[in-house]
C-alpha cells in the first residue's frame, strides 16, 4: 500500500510539473546593456544634428530602464520622453499613431489610458516581438521620431 501511494504521488507530481511547464513560455527581454546601446545610437544621432533631447528607454511593460537628458535640453522633455516611450511599448506601435488619430478627428484617442498622442515614441522590436520602446523629446516631432527610430534600429542586431 505504501509503495502504491508513493508511486501515485510521484505520478501526480510529474503531471503537475508537466502542466506548469506547459503554462510557461520563454521570452526575450531588453537588458540594461541593450538599452544603453539603443540610447547611445540615439544620442550620437542627436548630437550629430545638434539636437537637445531627452532619450528614454522602457521595457515591454513601459517601465523605465534608462533616461538621458542631453546638455541644455528643456526639463519638461523628461516626462514627455518617458510618456512617448511608454505609449509605444504598451500599445506596441509608434506614439505617432495616436497623434495622427487625434489630428484626423478621433479625439476619443485622448481617453486611452496610457496613450500620449505625441510623435517620438517607437517600439523596440527583436525577432518580431516588442521588447520595449524608446521615446525622444525636445525638438520637432519628426526630428524626435527620427532620433528614436535610429536608436530602435540597433535592436535588429540583437540576437540574444
Amino acid at each position: 500500500m505504501t509503495t502504491h501511494f508513493v508511486m501515485t504521488l510521484a505520478l501526480g507530481l510529474a503531471m503537475l510539473a508537466a502542466t506548469v511547464q506547459a503554462q510557461l513560455v520563454e521570452k526575450k527581454a531588453l537588458t540594461l546593456e541593450g538599452a544603453k546601446q539603443i540610447a547611445a545610437t540615439a544620442e550620437a544621432k542627436a548630437k550629430a544634428e545638434g539636437a537637445r533631447v531627452v532619450i528614454a528607454v522602457v521595457d515591454e511593460g513601459g517601465s523605465l530602464l534608462l533616461l538621458q537628458r542631453l546638455d541644455d535640453t528643456q526639463v519638461a522633455s523628461v516626462n514627455v520622453g518617458i510618456d512617448k516611450a511608454r505609449t509605444a511599448a504598451i500599445f506596441r506601435r509608434p506614439s505617432k499613431v495616436f497623434e495622427d488619430q487625434v489630428r484626423n478627428g478621433r479625439v476619443a484617442a485622448l481617453a486611452l489610458h496610457g496613450a500620449v498622442p505625441l510623435q517620438g515614441g517607437v517600439p523596440i522590436v527583436v525577432e518580431g516581438k516588442v521588447l520595449g520602446a524608446i521615446g525622444v523629446s525636445g525638438e520637432t516631432p519628426s526630428q524626435d521620431e527620427d532620433i528614436a527610430m535610429a536608436g530602435a534600429a540597433v535592436a535588429a542586431s540583437f540576437t540574444k
